[in-house]
């Protein structure tokens, strides 16, 4: 993988992490806090979403398979990163999500980084001889 696809990773990392972080600022309590089946919908599907984004990530710039999990790693960091800030803040960066929300707001993180490198890892495992 070069330079340019390092940054691009990075910064493509960034722009998901800012535009996630609008979405569940603005529609966060309809996601966190509603009924259980809703809540679980949604646990369920934000995770398989995000693993197809990155796959279409990963194809659109000829990613090699066995680099997937150093890609995975350049595109979650950013929004790693920014997430602690926001979880260690959060009446301040989302104020519509009660304090008591930030576990399962912290739990679709989890689940959803969780997902996505552990598939590009599982990638770039069965790629390497």
């Amino acid at each position: 993988m070069n330079m340019r696809s390092r940054l691009l990773l990075l910064v493509l990392g960034l722009i998901i992490w800012i535009v996630g972080s609008i979405y569940y600022a603005y529609r966060g309590p309809q996601v966190l806090e509603t009924t259980k089946a809703r809540y679980w919908i949604s646990f369920f599907a934000s995770p398989l979403v995000s693993a197809i984004l990155v796959v279409v990530i990963f194809k659109l710039l000829r990613i090699a398979p066995s680099e997937w999990a150093s890609a995975g790693l350049l595109l979650a960091i950013p929004g790693m990163i920014g997430e602690a800030m926001v979880l260690s803040h959060l009446s301040t960066f989302m104020p519509r999500i009660q304090e008591a929300s930030g576990g399962r707001y912290g739990a679709f993180l989890f689940a959803t980084y969780a997902v996505v490198l552990g598939m590009a890892e599982i990638v770039t495992l069965n790629a390497v001889p």
